[in-house]
């Protein structure tokens, strides 16, 4: 089992801080409104595609698009992107409960013959109650997750090539077909720590994600989701969303930590626990418990770093350290069987290039990896992890409020 590394698309803005101009949704959840801040990066395709173009001469496979209110679509965004690179596949997150399961199969077959198969998808069930209602859905918590479990087995029943009939609760389909099945099937991935969501994963998931929790909480995690797969009859590979501050040091990555924590006052902080804290998703309440809304001993476990947490929903936990020790890190979340790790850091172009010129080799270097990146195109030279210019010879974007 090697490793497979993929990035994020900031669809709602990047930059410097931990915080920007509005509320963002990272794996479902939303957080707080924040006070504007200056230095954000616009999600236009420009520089979106400044990220994707280097990830993909980096190494990662695929790139993460969030899904939200203050996101821009995942599914119009990458497929925009998909003429920009040639071989990176991107994992497109959406929520069943606000599309038809009819349709969703249809729109990722279409995917896959634009894009030549580079279509992954990121079920999203949600754990905001207040988000979900903007988009009209009123379902409560556990019945999401009843309902993602019927919306899954029609995808999978209209990919089959001939008409599907189904009768469950949320949906009834007569005659469901998907003319043209996507080739290759798109992997499903899928998250959520409550005990609703357990159940449909181990019969729908190809691969399930857990945030970045201790790898002893992260055990415990995978071996109940084994279980109930085996009791399915399935096997479930297995995902982890990380945030990463990779350096040439130690001394400097902690230095980069301390000061994105710096820049967070103590009301920001506590707008942010507030909202939080209302909601629904256990994964985030498992989340907030890691550092309980304190700036003290955020360090959670060796290089695992709870600090992004204290401001933002969804990933709150960060891989700081040496080049070395994040390779450490990644070993052994792999060494659980830990396969994909979905990774983002701030800025993300940046970090891009600081992980993938620093702990790529490292990873190669144990055998973790199955193909070796590529070198360096021409015309995008390094210094101290961050591009002088981006794959193609754009000039990097540092700034542009927006």
């Amino acid at each position: 089992m090697t490793v497979h590394l993929h990035w994020f698309l900031p669809t709602g803005g990047d930059g410097r801080t931990l915080v920007d101009r509005h509320a963002y949704t990272d794996g479902g959840i939303t957080r707080s409104r924040v006070t504007p801040v200056s230095g954000v990066r616009a999600p236009d395709i420009a520089y979106l595609a400044q990220i994707a173009k280097a990830a993909e001469q980096l190494g990662f496979e695929a790139v993460l698009t969030p899904t939200g209110t203050w996101c821009e679509d995942a599914w119009l965004t990458t497929v925009a992107l998909a003429q920009h690179t040639e071989r990176l596949k991107f994992l497109v997150a959406f929520r069943p409960g606000v599309l038809s399961p009819v349709l969703a199969a249809q729109m990722a077959a279409t995917y896959q013959r634009v894009t030549r198969g580079r279509l992954l998808l990121n079920v999203v069930t949600g754990g905001d109650a207040t988000e979900q209602r903007r988009f009209g859905d009123h379902v409560d918590h556990d019945r999401r997750y009843a309902r993602t479990d019927e919306f899954l087995s029609v995808v999978r029943g209209v990919w089959g090539g001939t008409p599907y009939d189904f009768d469950g609760t949320y949906y009834q389909v007569e005659g469901g077909l998907t003319a043209l099945p996507p080739d290759p099937l798109p992997e499903v991935f899928f998250g959520g720590s409550s005990a609703a969501a357990g159940p449909v994963a181990a019969r729908h998931a190809d691969v399930y994600l857990t945030w970045g929790e201790p790898p002893e909480q992260v055990k415990r995690k995978l071996d109940w989701i084994r279980g109930l797969a085996e009791a399915e009859g399935r096997t479930v590979r297995f995902g982890i969303r990380l945030h990463t501050i990779s350096r040439d040091s130690a001394r400097e990555a902690w230095a980069t930590a301390r000061r994105l924590l710096d820049d967070l006052d103590a009301d920001t902080v506590a707008a942010a626990q507030e909202a939080l804290g209302h909601s629904e998703s256990v994964g985030q309440q498992r989340m907030l418990a890691l550092h309980g809304g304190s700036r003290d001993n955020l360090e959670i476990a060796p290089n695992l770093w709870a600090g992004v947490g204290l401001v933002r929903g969804g990933a709150g936990t960060a891989l700081v350290g040496s080049h070395a020790e994040v390779a450490d890190r990644v070993e052994e979340y792999h060494a659980l069987g830990v396969e994909h790790f979905i990774l983002s850091g701030y800025p993300h172009l940046e970090e891009a290039y600081w992980f993938g010129e620093g702990v790529v080799p490292e990873l190669a270097a144990r055998g973790l990896l199955s193909r070796i990146p590529a070198a360096p195109l021409a015309g995008v030279p390094a210094a101290n992890g961050r591009p002088a210019s981006a794959p193609g010879g754009a000039p990097l974007l540092v700034g542009g409020g927006r």
